[in-house]
């Protein structure tokens, strides 16, 4: 067998073991982010030269799940960019697309205040941050959304919210396919709880295909009806 033949299992190999921890360091870091990079080789199933063989230490892992990161919520939010569309619609286009990759999202904040620091991660969430901020002043000059607060203050409340709900569904305290976050986005943006119900429909039943009805969170103290 060639020497080119039988490099190319191991390379795979080494690619699979790779991604592997990679995926459990998000999931593992997301949960405790002081973690040990020895706790990680075991629930990623790979001994602890294997892990440092891709990852000489803590910073390097880090520094690959902030890239892998960037590089997904870059193109999540060129996905979700909608210029040529209302402003109310583009924010929700952009909150539906960047919800399924709000986990690494959610995973950079917490890394920001233990190692990757904020100036680092404010740089990876930038594109999206701007984007944000993009649409609101866009929506502000439309009459779309109320002017109360300036656009960069409104994006980084949003994104605090957004956030918080991304917790509430890992800690198992809401079920949301991205409706309800985008509904939320729109109605703390400014826009009438129907009108953003109606949007967010609208919009994600275009991406689909399909008509789609946002989520409706139970009414006050409708769990202690039953």
């Amino acid at each position: 067998m060639p020497e080119s033949a039988a490099r190319e299992p191991r390379r795979s190999h080494a690619r699979s073991n790779r991604a592997r921890i990679l995926a459990t360091a998000r999931r593992e870091l997301g949960r405790n982010p002081d973690i040990t990079l020895e706790e990680l080789a075991r629930a990623s199933g790979v001994v602890r030269r294997t892990l440092f063989g891709h990852f000489p230490g803590r910073a390097a892992l880090l520094e690959a799940l902030a890239e892998e990161a960037s590089d997904t919520l870059r193109r999540a939010v060129a996905a979700g960019s909608r210029p040529a569309e209302p402003a109310e619609r583009a924010l929700a286009h952009l909150t539906l697309a960047t919800w399924p990759v709000g986990d690494r999202y959610r995973l950079l904040l917490a890394l920001a205040r233990h190692d990757l620091g904020a100036e680092r991660v404010a740089e990876i969430l930038r594109p999206a941050r701007d984007e944000v901020t993009a649409i609101l002043a866009r929506g502000q000059r439309d009459g779309v959304f109320p002017a109360h607060l300036p656009p960069a203050a409104l994006s980084a409340g949003l994104e605090a919210m957004v956030v918080a709900l991304l917790e509430a569904v890992n800690n198992g305290a809401l079920e949301d396919d991205g409706t309800r976050a985008a509904v939320a986005t729109l109605v703390a943006a400014g826009v009438a709880e129907p009108r953003a119900r109606a949007v967010v429909e609208d919009v994600a039943g275009a991406a689909t295909g399909e008509p789609v009805a946002a989520q409706a969170a139970p009414a006050a103290g409708a769990a202690d009806a039953g």
